[in-house]
C-alpha cells in the first residue's frame, strides 16, 4: 500500500503491532446505506467493520450498496412446515401488535408460543406482558434493536434471531446470548448501563436494557459535524468511560468492542458502557474468536490474531479518548480494512492536534503503545484523568480570579 496515500491522515506512533462476523455487536441505522457483506454485521458509522471470511481470517470488503437487510427469516412468507419464524406469526387471530409486518418482533410477542427460563438467571426473565415494543431503529443480520417500554420505563430491546438452517452458528450465538445476560446480570455500575432483563423463545432471543435518549458517542459526534466536545465535557466523559471499563476489567472481564458506537449517552450527559455481545470472561482465552470488534478501534495483537489480553480494551480506549477531544472519525479518509493495514505494518495512529492537552496526549499515546504490558490499567487512567479534571477546574478558578481582577472596583 501506498504510503503517500496516508499523509497527514495517520502518524507513526507506538510502533507496529476483523471485523466481526454473526456475532450481535454490529447494528446499522435503518435506511442508510453502508458498505455490506454476506458474512458480516455492520456498524452505523458508515464502514466501521469489516467483512470477515467464515473459512479463515482474510479480511474482505464489497462495494455494493443496500437499503434494508431483507433477511430470510423476516421475510412474509410462510413455510411449508416447522415452526420458523415466517412461519409461526402470519396466522390470523394470534398476533395483536403494532408491528404487523415484523416477523421477528410478533414472534417475541405471540403468546402461543412459550418463554422459556434463563439458565441460572431465571429471575431476571422477562414477562413480556409488561413489554411494549416500539419501531426499530438499528438492524443487523441476525437481529434488530428496538426502543419500548417494560413497566412504563424506557428500554432498548435487542432480538436476535435463531438461524433455523445453520446449528454450528445457532449454538454459537446461543452461547453469546447467555454469556451476554451473565455479565449484564453481574456488571452494577454508574457508567454501565443497566440490565432490565432477558428471555428466550423458540427461535428468537430478546435482552433489554435502560434506553439512552441521548444515543452513542458517535451519533452525538456525527450530529456536532466532528466538532470537538469542550474540553472539561470531554475529559469528564472519558473518566466516566475510563471508571466503567476498571469496574469491568476488575470482574475479570474483557470488553472487545470498546468504542464510541458502544458508549450511550445519558441525560446528564453521562456516558454508560453498553453491549457486551462479543464480552469474554478473561480465563477463557481458549477458541476465543479474533474476528471481533471493529478495526478502527482494535489493538494490533487482535487483528494479528495475537494471543491479547485485557489490554485491547485499552488500546481502544485511547482512540476513543482521541475522538472525544477531537470530534472525528479515528483514520477517516481510510476504509476500515486500510486502517488495520496501516496499524499493524506501518504503526499508524491518528495525529494528535497541536492545540491537546499534552497530558492528554500522553494518555492516548500510552493506550495505544503496540506493547500491550505498556500500555496502563484503567485503574491508573482513572487517577490520571482525574489529574486533568483537577487541573482544568482550577485553571478555570484562576481565569475567574484574573477576569474579576480586571474589572473596576465597586461598593458591591
Amino acid at each position: 500500500m501506498d504510503s503517500t496515500k496516508f499523509t497527514g491522515i495517520i502518524a507513526g506512533g507506538g510502533g507496529g503491532g476483523g471485523g466481526n462476523f454473526y456475532e450481535m455487536a454490529y447494528y446499522r441505522k435503518l435506511g442508510e446505506e453502508t458498505n455490506m457483506s454476506v458474512d458480516s454485521i455492520q456498524s452505523s458509522n458508515g464502514g466501521g467493520s469489516v467483512a470477515m471470511s467464515v473459512e479463515n481470517s482474510s479480511v474482505g470488503s464489497t462495494d455494493s450498496q443496500t437499503g434494508i437487510l431483507h433477511h430470510n427469516a423476516l421475510r412474509q412468507v410462510a413455510a411449508a412446515s416447522g415452526s420458523s419464524v415466517g412461519h409461526s406469526v402470519f396466522r390470523a387471530g394470534r398476533v395483536r401488535h403494532a408491528l404487523s409486518s415484523d416477523a421477528l418482533a410478533q414472534f417475541l410477542m405471540d403468546p402461543g408460543f412459550p418463554t422459556q427460563g434463563l439458565d441460572n438467571y431465571d429471575e431476571w426473565t422477562l414477562d413480556l406482558r409488561q413489554l411494549n415494543l416500539g419501531e426499530p431503529f438499528a438492524q443487523g443480520a441476525f437481529g434488530k434493536l428496538y426502543r419500548g417500554s417494560y413497566n412504563g420505563e424506557d428500554v432498548a430491546i435487542k432480538l436476535l434471531e435463531k438461524p433455523e438452517n445453520d446449528p454450528d452458528r445457532a449454538k454459537l450465538m446461543e452461547q453469546q446470548f447467555a454469556q451476554e445476560v451473565m455479565m449484564l446480570a453481574t456488571l452494577k455500575h454508574l457508567n454501565v448501563v443497566r440490565f432490565i432483563g432477558a428471555c428466550r423463545k423458540q427461535s428468537v432471543w430478546c435482552i433489554v436494557t435502560e434506553y439512552a435518549k441521548g444515543g452513542s458517542v458517535r451519533q452525538f459526534l456525527m450530529r456536532r459535524q466532528n466538532r470537538s466536545v469542550p474540553l472539561k465535557i470531554a475529559v469528564r466523559q472519558a473518566l466516566d468511560v475510563a471508571k466503567g471499563m476498571a469496574y469491568v476489567h476488575g470482574l475479570g472481564f474483557i470488553h472487545r468492542d470498546l468504542k464510541s458506537d458502544n458508549l450511550l449517552i445519558f441525560g446528564d450527559k453521562s456516558i454508560k458502557i453498553a453491549d457486551f455481545g462479543v464480552a469474554r470472561i478473561e480465563v477463557q482465552t481458549e477458541g476465543m474468536t479474533p474476528e471481533t470488534g471493529t478495526y478502527r478501534w482494535m489493538a494490533p495483537e487482535m487483528i494479528q490474531r495475537r494471543p491479547y489480553t485485557q489490554k485491547v480494551d485499552v488500546y481502544s480506549f485511547g482512540i476513543v479518548l482521541w475522538e472525544l477531544i477531537t470530534g472525528m472519525l479515528p483514520f477517516q479518509n481510510m476504509t476500515a480494512v486500510q486502517a488495520a493495514f496501516a496499524v499493524v505494518n506501518r504503526g499508524a495512529r491518528p495525529i494528535i492536534p497541536s492545540e491537546c492537552p499534552p497530558v492528554l496526549g500522553e494518555i492516548m499515546t500510552s493506550c495505544w503503545n503496540a506493547n500491550p504490558d505498556v500500555r496502563p490499567p484503567f485503574a491508573d487512567i482513572v487517577k490520571l484523568l482525574e489529574n486533568v479534571q483537577g487541573e482544568l477546574a482550577t485553571s478555570v478558578r484562576r481565569a475567574r480570579f484574573r477576569c474579576c481582577m480586571t474589572l473596576p472596583m465597586t461598593v458591591d
